[in-house]
């Protein structure tokens, strides 16, 4: 059932119930803490809720799922509900410096019934998570994504990276420090931004 608003993306009534539920806590909780732009409020679900259940989609099999600098929670809220009911043994941990996020992403988790665990540290300071999948928004450039891969993500992990119309040229960058297979997926809401899908991380 797709409810007109994920384009192919299936989800059950459940599941889109709790985005619901997801969404009335942003906006509540927005004007306070600035978790996402005001203008992209208005367009929350194909801005940040479509683009967050497209990463879910392209994830591998996973028992622990890292989010960087989780903010308002996209890509890593939206994908932990989605794993409420497609991956129930899944963990995840959410990285978050900020206090106010922190306890936003808390009270979303009771209310949706999303298992994971928020910490409010910086990425830096987190001892290595061991994650399979590991996700981050609009964080930072590409070679400093890779640092947080290196250090986060198990052997075999895959990273999962949203990235805008310049990323052919942050790949071309990354690629003079860092050895890693990216294969791109074009965004279902921006033809020129990607998902970067990422493997093998290692200094070159």
């Amino acid at each position: 059932m797709s409810f007109g608003l994920f384009d192919g993306l299936d989800v059950s009534r459940e599941t889109f119930d709790r985005l619901k539920t997801y969404v009335e806590l942003v906006q509540r909780w927005n004007p306070k803490i600035n978790l996402v732009s005001r203008n992209s409020l208005n367009e929350v679900w194909t801005r940040h809720i479509l683009d967050s259940v497209q990463v879910y989609r392209c994830a591998d099999s996973f028992d622990v799922w890292a989010d960087l600098g989780s903010g308002g929670g996209f890509p890593g809220m939206v994908c932990a509900i989605m794993a409420i009911e497609e991956a129930p043994d899944a963990r995840f941990v959410f990285v978050e410096s900020d206090q106010r996020k922190s306890a936003f992403l808390r009270n979303v988790a009771r209310e949706c019934g999303a298992k994971c665990t928020v910490l409010s540290k910086r990425i830096e300071a987190v001892d290595p998570l061991n994650a399979d999948i590991l996700s981050a928004r609009a964080l930072a450039d590409l070679p400093t994504l890779m640092s947080f891969c290196d250090r986060h993500l198990s052997y075999s992990g895959t990273a999962l990276l949203p990235k805008g119309a310049s990323w052919k040229k942050e790949l071309e960058d990354t690629h003079e420090e860092w050895n890693f297979e990216a294969e791109p997926i074009t965004s279902l809401t921006e033809p020129q931004a990607v998902i970067l899908k990422i493997k093998g991380v290692s200094r070159g």
